[in-house]
């Protein structure tokens, strides 16, 4: 049975100084991060994991037809399940996909909010550990592997440009790009500053360590979730702000029931939190969110965030506040 392997990170940060042929380019996207890999014992051919070992193959039945593409092969991959709206990859709609538990939901889902597989990085094939290979080198195989099809794609990369790329995937309302060094290994489970994700639109990941008592129609659910992230020298978090906009009714009543669950005696921020902030509840710092927000305060708040979904993938204690566009 192959071992899947933790997949690399990238850094946040901004385009390259030296922005010529030695960096690579690729579409950042916006799903969940998974590693694949075929597995004649598997139910379905496959056996596929998110970063924080969830099984993607319970969840999205659309991995299944790569065991037969694959044609026998011991192949592991590196990719992302994303769910299209219009042109563009949407983690807000790839919820309604995260959070199954049982195959025969995930079917019947599947028909609604189909998934793709956006595979962009080649581990391992028939046995040949290929992460110290060079990213080009990785690529060329994984093109020459995988061909496209009904449920999983091998998007392209471009070498050099990454000015004009950047501003193309702007203009398309994309949420930004990968940069990697062509020379770079695949490090399993490291984060590298040889990958780059630059992003374009403001987000940010962030621990609910708190939340406060709804109103009217929100009564029954939260009026806000109480966010921060860690900093280098602690382990606890500096308050970022509330977020009580971006969830509809189903997506409200499934975080509480969540929160219900992570219930603390104590703050788990580092400082009091301001006067504005009143009856507070707090949690164990256990659960992840993705917003989009406006501009950090010279506070450092978050200004009109809007709650995108819940990241699955995403270890808590790894949360940092990232470089803003």
């Amino acid at each position: 049975m192959v071992v899947l392997p933790a997949p690399m990170k990238a850094v946040s940060g901004t385009l390259p100084p030296d922005d010529d042929d030695t960096w690579a380019y690729e579409i950042k996207w916006d799903g969940m991060r998974v590693v694949l890999a075929t597995d004649p014992t598997a139910e379905h051919g496959i056996r596929a994991s998110s970063t924080r070992g969830l099984d993607a193959a319970v969840r999205f039945p659309e991995l299944d037809g790569l065991a037969a593409h694959l044609a026998g092969h011991e192949v592991v991959l590196d990719g992302e399940v994303v769910a299209f709206a219009g042109h563009r990859s949407d983690f807000g709609t790839l919820q309604h996909r995260m959070h199954i538990g049982t195959r025969a939901e995930a079917v019947r889902k599947a028909v609604d909010t189909p998934a793709v597989f956006i595979v962009f990085d080649l581990l391992g094939f028939d046995g040949v550990d290929t992460t110290p290979l060079p990213y080009l080198d990785r690529r060329r195989l994984l093109t020459d592997l995988v061909e496209p099809g009904p449920t999983w794609q091998v998007p392209p990369h471009q070498i050099g440009h990454g000015t004009a790329m950047l501003a193309a995937a702007d203009e398309q309302g994309l949420e930004g790009l990968i940069a990697k060094k062509v020379t770079s290994p695949y490090l399993p489970g490291k984060r590298s500053t040889d990958w780059r994700k630059i992003k374009i639109r403001r987000r940010q990941e962030l621990v609910v360590g708190g939340w406060t008592e709804g109103e009217g129609g929100r009564a029954r659910t939260f009026g806000a979730l109480l966010v921060g992230h860690h900093t280098d020298d602690g382990d606890m978090l500096r308050f970022a702000g509330g977020v009580g906009t971006g969830f509809d009714d189903e997506e409200a009543r499934r975080i509480r029931e969540l929160i219900d669950d992570l219930a603390a005696d104590a703050s788990p921020f580092d400082a009091r939190l301001p006067p504005t902030v009143r009856k507070a509840r707090w949690l164990r710092p256990e659960l992840v969110v993705e917003v989009e927000f406006g501009e950090w305060t010279s506070e450092g708040r978050l200004r009109h965030p809007a709650y995108l979904g819940q990241r699955l993938d995403v270890d808590p204690a790894a949360v940092r506040r990232e470089p803003t566009p």
